[in-house]
Order: C-alpha cells, then sequence, then structure tokens
C-alpha cells in the first residue's frame, strides 16, 4: 500500500525530470502556479506520466478539476483502491 508521502515523493520525481528542475519538493497543498513552468502543456505531460507510473486513467473531469497536488494524490489512491 503506498503512502501519500511515497506517492509525493514519485510526483516530485516525475515532475523534477519534465522539468529539468532537481530542486521541486510537492506537497499536498502545492499549486501548479507555485511551480516555476509548470504550464498547461507541462500538466498535460505530467497527468500522462503519472498514469503511466501508477497504473492509472484518470477522468477528464479529474483532471481539469485537480486544484492542489494532494487532489492528485487522493485520485490515486481512489483510483488503486487504497
Amino acid at each position: 500500500m503506498l503512502s501519500d508521502h511515497e506517492i509525493l515523493d514519485a510526483l516530485s520525481r516525475i515532475l523534477r525530470i519534465l522539468l529539468r528542475d532537481d530542486s521541486i519538493v510537492l506537497a499536498a497543498k502545492t499549486i501548479r502556479a507555485e511551480v516555476p513552468g509548470w504550464d498547461s502543456l507541462q500538466y498535460i505531460n505530467f497527468i500522462v506520466a503519472v498514469e503511466d507510473e501508477f497504473g492509472i486513467k484518470f477522468r477528464v473531469a479529474d483532471i481539469e478539476s485537480f486544484v492542489t497536488v494532494g487532489d492528485i494524490v487522493r485520485e490515486i489512491k481512489a483510483l488503486k483502491g487504497i
């Protein structure tokens, strides 16, 4: 079973790779606007990478409704049945 911390670590790793910025550390309360370079195109790339990493598929409505990284973590856990 994955903990919130483990999921956040994975999400941080994915975003660090996409944005080529090793300083990125995501928290549950992080919003995209707080992360330099995390624009709408990179958001889609991030979502696709997260789906691949966790073997899940988000619904379009969910992707559009995510406000914080914590929202993404909660949906990952729901889709994984955690």
